[in-house]
Order: C-alpha cells, then structure tokens, then sequence
C-alpha cells in the first residue's frame, strides 16, 4: 500500500536526509519506494489467479503487456510531473488541461473513485491473508479487524513529514519485495517451462483481456507526481523515479507470474485465486 504524501509541505530544516536529499526532502530511494509500494501491494496477491484464469500459461505475457502500458504512461506521468510539479499530481494535470468544470470534476471523482477500490483491494487481500494466522472460528471478525488497522495505520503515518513518510515507505517496501523475491528464488528452479510454453497459451484477445485486468496491479506508479514539492531536484530525480519503480515492477511480476505459473496447473492456480 502506497503511503504517498500529498498534501502537507515538507518540514525545513538544515542538513541532509538519510537518502542524501535535503532535510525535510524525499531522495531518489523514497520517491522509487513510493512508486515501488504503490504498484506491489494486494494487486499481485489479488489479481494473479484472475489473470491466469484469462490467460493460462500466458500469464507472464499478460504481465509483460500490462507493464509496457504503464511503462508508456509512467513517461508521459515523468513529463507532466516536471514541466508542472505539484502535489496535486494527477489532479492538477487534468485542472491545467482543461480548466475547472464538470469534466476535470468528473474525472477527478473517478480519480479517487479509483484509489477507493485500489485501497479496498489491498486492505481486503491483506485482511485475508493474515486472518489466516488465527484460530478458523476467529478468522471472519479477525479479517475486518486487520483491514480496518491497516487503513487506520497508514492514514496515521501520513499525518508526518515526508522524510518520515520515505523511511516508512522503504522499510515497507522492502519487507513486501523480500517475500516475492524469496517466492521466486524458491520456486524459479522448479519451473517447468512446458507449462509456459505458446501451447498453453489463450487467444491473443484473452491475453489481452488478462493485462487489462492486470493493469490494476501496476496502478500506484503515478504517487510519483504528487512527491514533486517534496522532492530534492525533482527534474532529474522523478524520471528516473518513474522508469526506476516501472521497469523493476514488469521483473518482478513476470518473474511471479512465470514461478506460479511454471509450478502449479492452471486449475489450480485459479482454484486459489481469492
């Protein structure tokens, strides 16, 4: 889940933070863990199954598809971002396209319709998973209990300062990326690659279908634009923010695509896709 700061200003002060921008800046590693965390949260775990289900032993192809496309926008989000920094990000980019009125209001309601689902989602997969750890009578009450605390969490820790925000981020970050990691450094030898071959592949059109539901799984890279006030030097720092979080993502999604696909029958993959 992303922990993106977006309306508060950082806090001044003198000296440098820990990833080296100025004191009460964001640095290159927070804004990447900003975008790197709000791609790699209950997406993976929530849509993987739906996506095989569409597109069977081709669903690290479907991966692969939903990352140029996102890849595409995150250099037109890297663009924007510099030529009209500001917290707003999305938002101010529809105001400055074309003006206030029923359209940009329209659209920025979907906006956040959006994030609400995207938040949904990951509170509820992360709800799920960990309701798994208690005792099967407790499991119902104990899954609507953790996604509440999980959104209570996050919506506290934005209340800081941006650099508290960047350090929080990375460490978040970095406990979720170990686990997938270790998910397909584990299971990356025991791939059998005939399951992943152009046989076991759906149509083209499925393929398609099934990065359009993936895509969702990509959608936090765009965080990015609202850490442009927070940032040190940001003409140089969001670009390669941008691609840095994007490209990293595509790796690691089709490397965990190819693991459970390569490991695993499709009918059992969707079987468990909840």
């Amino acid at each position: 889940m992303a922990l993106e700061r977006m309306n508060q200003p950082g806090e001044g002060g003198r000296g440098r933070t820990y990833s080296g921008a100025p004191a009460g800046k964001m640095g290159y590693l927070g804004v990447v863990s900003i975008g790197i965390g709000g791609m790699v949260g209950g997406g993976i775990f929530a849509v993987l199954g739906l996506a095989t289900q569409l597109a069977g032993g081709g669903a690290p192809v479907a991966f692969a598809i939903a990352g140029l496309v996102a890849l595409l926008s995150a250099y037109s989000y890297a663009r924007l971002s510099v030529g009209y920094p500001s917290r707003g990000g999305t938002v101010a980019f529809l105001n400055r396209a074309y003006g206030p009125g029923l359209l940009t209001g329209g659209l920025n309601v979907l906006l956040w319709l959006s994030y609400i689902v995207m938040l949904s989602l990951y509170s509820s997969a992360f709800g799920s998973y960990s309701a798994t750890f208690l005792p099967e009578a407790l499991q119902p009450l104990g899954r609507h209990v953790l996604l509440s605390a999980a959104i209570l969490a996050i919506t506290t820790l934005n209340m800081f300062s941006a650099d508290v925000i960047g350090r929080a981020e990375s460490w978040v970050v970095g406990l979720k990326l170990a686990i997938l990691l270790f998910f397909v450094a584990v299971g990356l030898g025991g791939v059998d690659f005939h399951r992943v071959t152009p046989a076991g592949w759906e149509s083209p059109l499925r393929l398609v279908a099934g990065g359009m539901i993936i895509f969702l799984a990509y959608e936090g890279f765009e965080l990015i634009a609202n850490t442009a006030r927070d940032v040190g030097d940001p003409s140089r720092t969001l670009p390669k923010a941008f691609y840095s979080a994007v490209g990293f993502v595509i790796v690691l999604y089709v490397l965990v695509a190819l693991v459970a696909v390569g490991n695993l029958p499709v009918g059992r993959i969707v079987a468990a896709k909840d």
